[in-house]
């Protein structure tokens, strides 16, 4: 039986895949549950345009993501942190205190959950490298100098 997922399934597909399962499981599991609808003329073409748009909104998503990777490219943030006389400084830098400094200094807007610091966390004055993660095919990287206040 061919059905439409609905929902991403582990080991059986994506949100919006065409698949062929056995009548049993369909019926009696994946119908039921939500996760699945049988795959009618009618649904496989609704199923079409839903495609159709999707990657029409990815595309527009994804150049979006190249123009604020090209504004990072070569990008470097200073951020100024509380530090002792050995260089060590008090708590740490993380990826928020980034994302304000980013738009503080150079007015670009980073969501600061896309942001992955190299080596978890700085505790020691210096300079650094982070990873942006705009899109999944879109990643820049960004130095940042963390300097004592």
């Amino acid at each position: 039986m061919e059905v439409i997922l609905k929902q991403d399934v582990p080991g059986l597909g994506f949100t919006n895949d065409l698949i062929t399962v056995k009548n049993g499981y369909a019926r009696n599991f994946l119908i039921p549950q939500g996760m699945a609808i049988i795959a009618s003329e009618s649904a496989k073409k609704v199923r079409e345009e839903d495609l159709k748009q999707k990657a029409f909104k990815e595309e527009k998503i994804k150049k979006e993501a190249e123009t604020l990777a090209a504004a990072l490219e070569g990008l470097t943030v200073k951020i100024g942190a509380k530090a002792g006389t050995s260089g060590k400084i008090f708590g740490s830098v993380n990826a928020l205190q980034i994302a304000d400094a980013i738009k503080e200094q150079h007015k670009l807007e980073v969501d600061r959950k896309k942001i992955l610091i190299n080596g978890e966390s700085v505790k020691e004055i210096g300079t650094y490298v982070a990873k942006v993660m705009l899109h999944k095919e879109v990643t820049v990287e960004i130095s940042f100098e963390v300097f004592a206040e």
